[in-house]
């Protein structure tokens, strides 16, 4: 039930703003993954050793890991 001193456009606007606000989340939480795939990639051409070994560090905590 709304408030009575709020007006019905204000409640409208106000859920658009919070769609609003959820879809610039997403938009910066993309983004950041994007760029995060990005340097990943770029440390296993940089450093291919430490990259192999840390991929086989997490193959290992995948194999042992328990549900």
């Amino acid at each position: 039930m709304p408030d009575e001193d709020q007006e019905p456009g204000q409640e409208q606007d106000q859920e658009q703003r919070e769609t609003m606000g959820e879809a610039d989340r997403r938009r910066r939480r993309a983004q950041f993954l994007r760029e995060l795939n990005e340097a990943k990639a770029l440390r296993e051409r940089v450093q291919p050793r430490r990259a192999r070994a840390a991929r086989m560090r997490q193959q290992m905590r995948m194999r042992t890991f328990r549900w």
